[in-house]
């Protein structure tokens, strides 16, 4: 069998019981040494700066910092730990992938789940250590639009494309993006969607929805003279007033 990459861990948590859970668990992951815990934020931060672990195995709510800002404040740091967020709420998700964790564990932690999300921060720190090493591509500068959602569902999160994306409604405060068939509710407002989503791929048509544009077939009005568009799954989206001028750039008007 082929040798893991040595991981130094730290573990960031509040609660000594599950603390401790998770370092009986540790214990049984190969290549892998606890090098310290933090009870709280402050603490953590403090402590990744001073022993320097591969991975951080950090809870969402603590005294002080809670576990997104930690994460935040390890990013900053020259060797930026990975973080596998391990917490009893799954209400966080979305902020926890936003913040560049490489897992995010509900308590109680099943033991091959943990080895996954061991497996996945090797492969992260692999291929950030790649790139490190490697000079620079000589392309443009990275596309400052967002390249990917995750959203949650019964079999826990699902990464979703944003080239994937055939169209997006609003449901008050969150917005459901339509992929073919499915759909998922993820809590952004529509005006960070239409800031964050590439204007070559996507276009607002109304208040409340924005559409891919190869997913528009064509146009039409209504008997008031109101702009209609022909989605490629055969629906209609109503063309907001505001959006008229979308239309007629895109129709060439």
């Amino acid at each position: 069998m082929t040798d893991l990459t040595p991981l130094k861990v730290l573990i960031a948590d509040d609660e000594p019981l599950a603390t401790e859970r998770l370092e009986l668990l540790l214990a049984r992951q190969p290549g892998a040494t606890l090098v310290g815990t933090a009870s709280d934020g402050e603490a953590a931060v403090r402590m990744a700066g001073a022993l320097s672990p591969d991975l951080v195995l950090l809870d969402i709510a603590m005294p002080g910092l809670d576990g997104i800002e930690v994460a935040r404040a390890l990013s900053t740091l020259d060797q930026s730990p990975a973080v596998v967020f391990v917490t009893a709420y799954d209400q966080f998700a979305v902020a926890a992938f936003e913040v560049a964790a490489v897992d995010y564990l509900m308590k109680p932690v099943d033991p091959e789940r943990l080895t996954r999300a061991f497996s996945r921060a090797r492969t992260y720190l692999a291929q950030r250590h790649e790139q490190a090493v490697e000079p620079a591509p000589a392309a443009g500068e990275p596309s400052p639009y967002l390249d990917e959602f995750w959203a949650s569902d019964l079999s826990g999160l699902v990464r979703i494309a944003a080239r994937d994306i055939d169209r997006v409604s609003a449901e008050r405060d969150y917005m459901r993006l339509h992929v073919g068939q499915r759909s998922w509710l993820i809590h952004h407002s529509m005006s960070a969607l239409e800031e964050g989503l590439d204007p070559a791929l996507f276009v607002r048509l109304h208040r409340s929805a924005i559409v891919r544009r190869d997913f528009i077939t064509g146009f039409s009005r209504n008997p008031s003279g109101r702009w209609i568009a022909r989605l490629a799954d055969g629906g209609l989206q109503p063309v907001g007033r505001l959006y008229t001028e979308q239309v007629r750039s895109m129709a060439g008007r």
